[in-house]
């Protein structure tokens, strides 16, 4: 055992983080889906802002998961 040291031990992503990022994700794509639902309707057109929306979205989330994980795995 090192005792000498001061940093605690790297604990990785532990269940509330796990449930926090699937929330995040969820939040992410269904976010998208109900904007491109409410330009959709202000703009008189169906299906072309919600399939935009539900893309952005999924980038989005792709985006923030890659963040979230990467950040966690660092520490």
């Amino acid at each position: 055992m090192d005792h000498g040291s001061s940093e605690p031990p790297n604990p990785g992503l532990r269940g509330r983080d796990l449930l926090g990022l699937g929330g995040f994700l969820v939040a992410a794509v269904v976010g998208g889906l109900v904007i491109g639902l409410l330009l959709d309707h202000l703009a008189g057109t169906s299906p072309l802002f919600v399939l935009l929306g539900i893309a952005a979205g999924i980038v989005g989330a792709g985006v923030g998961f890659w963040v979230k994980v990467r950040d966690a795995l660092r520490s």
